[in-house]
């Protein structure tokens, strides 16, 4: 897994984001606009995986495009977070977020430990068969999650993925019920493919400055 940081090694909060070789290019235009939103300091830790379907899903599923199925490998991943990354940083505040899948893994990551202080899901993979039931039934244990969707990816044709605007109230309104917990659904112009850049860190800035 290629592991490169950007921004202040020494800030106290340190982003964690899931990519692939296509989302990394766009790291330099996200890192533009979170500073744009937000004055706090931060080191951002890109985590690019070797395989998008199996490395970010929490378990198999049958494929939705093409015929590459998912592969349940997040179990592995969070593992390679938890003793190899993350111990290099020690006394940080953890947030981890990411976009479309990524966004997935990281709901469910915030689902799974307490170790992330937030949680920022871009246009997060909530279709995913059977994750409203888990997230519903697993509550989150980070204190600030970020959610936001296109407003037009229901729309989509792919019946699995036209409930996406469902699943996310449905976990919105779960994420809310809990006082504890700083939460916010935006809604975003456009289908899934639209800024993808934009909306991750509108999602990194949204809870940096909830979380301070």
């Amino acid at each position: 897994m290629e592991i490169n940081q950007y921004g202040n090694p020494d800030a106290n909060t340190i982003l964690l984001q899931m990519t692939d070789e296509h989302e990394s290019q766009g790291i330099v235009s996200e890192i533009n606009h979170i500073n744009e939103l937000t004055n706090q300091e931060y080191c951002l830790v890109t985590c690019q995986v070797d395989d998008w379907n199996r490395d970010l899903s929490p378990w198999t599923a049958l494929p939705v495009f093409g015929k590459e199925p998912f592969g349940g490998g997040a179990a592995v991943t969070l593992d390679f977070l938890r003793t190899q990354v993350i111990p290099q940083f020690q006394g940080k505040v953890f947030v981890i977020g990411g976009y479309s899948l990524a966004g997935l893994f990281a709901l469910w990551a915030g689902c799974t430990t307490d170790i992330f202080t937030g949680v920022a899901a871009a246009s997060p993979s909530v279709w995913f068969p059977g994750f409203v039931s888990f997230a519903v039934e697993h509550p989150i244990q980070s204190k600030a999650v970020y959610l936001s969707l296109g407003d037009r990816e229901e729309k989509a044709k792919n019946p699995l993925m036209s409930q996406v605007g469902n699943a996310i109230n449905q976990i919105y309104k779960s994420v809310a019920a809990r006082k504890t917990v700083k939460t916010t659904l935006e809604w975003n112009p456009g289908n899934h493919f639209k800024d993808p850049d934009i909306r991750t860190a509108k999602a990194f800035a949204w809870v940096m400055n909830h979380i301070q």
